[in-house]
């Protein structure tokens, strides 16, 4: 029986320990990247840039002329011109008097009088000023800079923008008889987020390797991976009591029960669970939101869809539940318990709260999209 892995003592109802985690927690400091550096972390302030382009521009190769001086051209009954009409590229500048291109074989130079051969429309072939941004349009601070934000700032003339990115020390504590599987997962999870990770390995197990990599001093969040639980081998929340503050350890949550939290200093720290699924729920409920509060996010956005088919779950512990969408509604796939064909297959989570009993059958359930 000493082999089995066996739960805390006591479990903290999920809202307390999050309220704990995140008491006194400030974003982190503004930092300046290049463009694209930036990409995927979560903007904290963009000067909104004037009218672009600038000036009216074509937007195809052709002839700059004035629409009302073409009226009832065609190609049998051209006008004829008296002096060339001068011509454009796509992003030329368009002329003063001009507003509108015809496209090259619109215009007859073959004879001896240059002749038009179709009317045009004020702006046809044209891009006004503020045609792709109006004045004072902005990236909205506490979204994630995306590629496409890349054409905002570079029509500002930007190289550099500012932005939050969390710096975030995750510890990976080796297991004895397993290929490591969480840790990867985790990191690559963090690194989606914009956050700027820094990856250590223990030495070992125990808890004065542990305590090693307990640097805080470095970063503004640290997360450790695996030894949570209370077996003979798991000394991880050993060595953060020595090194810090358990705040909390055990967690009101399924999967992810083991999980705990604390403090070094005034950086937060969280202990995940090695299993998959246990990491993958502390993740979603903990350690997504720290990060969230760190960068000054925006609150993260969801799909609210009927579900397919009811959600059964206890009373007292948060579960989680991941979703596939088929159409246009949500199929529960697996709750609390998550298998990797469950978290592969599902296109959202969904957090039903320790005081639910769950959600019936066509139920609107608002959900966190895992996939675009």
């Amino acid at each position: 029986m000493d082999s089995i892995q066996r739960l805390p003592a006591s479990l903290t109802p999920l809202d307390i320990a999050l309220a704990a985690l995140l008491r006194g927690l400030e974003p982190s400091t503004v930092i300046e990247l290049p463009l694209g550096e930036a990409v995927g972390c979560v903007a904290a302030e963009l000067p909104p840039p004037a009218a672009y382009p600038p000036h009216d521009i074509a937007v195809v190769d052709g002839w700059a002329l004035r629409a009302r001086d073409l009226v009832g051209a065609s190609s049998y009954t051209p006008l004829a011109l008296s002096i060339p009409p001068p011509w454009v590229e796509a992003g030329d500048r368009i002329p003063k008097g001009c507003d509108c291109v015809l496209d090259a074989d619109a215009v007859d130079q073959t004879g001896p009088i240059i002749q038009v051969l179709a009317e045009a429309i004020p702006g046809q072939g044209v891009r006004r000023i503020g045609g792709d941004l109006a004045d004072g349009f902005a990236v909205t601070a506490g979204l994630c800079f995306r590629p496409l934000d890349l054409l905002v700032a570079a029509a500002a003339g930007l190289e550099n923008i500012k932005v939050r990115r969390p710096r975030l020390r995750l510890i990976n504590i080796p297991a004895a008889a397993r290929k490591a599987t969480t840790a990867p997962l985790i990191r690559e999870c963090a690194r989606a987020t914009g956050t700027e990770v820094v990856f250590v390995e223990a030495a070992s197990r125990d808890m004065t390797s542990i305590a090693k990599t307990l640097d805080a001093t470095a970063c503004d969040l640290l997360i450790t991976i695996g030894g949570s639980g209370v077996g003979r081998t798991d000394a991880t929340i050993a060595a953060l009591a020595q090194h810090g503050e358990v705040l909390a350890h055990g967690i009101a949550l399924q999967p992810g029960r083991t999980s705990a939290i604390g403090r070094i200093g005034n950086t937060p720290v969280i202990a995940l669970p090695g299993g998959v699924d246990l990491a993958l729920g502390a993740w979603w409920a903990l350690a997504l939101p720290t990060l969230d509060r760190l960068s000054g996010r925006q609150p993260r956005r969801t799909k609210t869809l009927p579900l397919a088919r009811k959600i059964a779950s206890s009373v007292g512990i948060a579960e989680i539940a991941v979703l596939s969408r088929r159409d246009d509604g949500w199929v529960p796939l697996a709750v609390g318990e998550l298998s990797f064909a469950a978290i592969v297959g599902a296109d959202a989570w969904l957090m039903v709260p320790g005081g639910s009993e769950g959600f019936a059958a066509g139920a609107p359930v608002a959900a966190y999209m895992l996939r675009e």
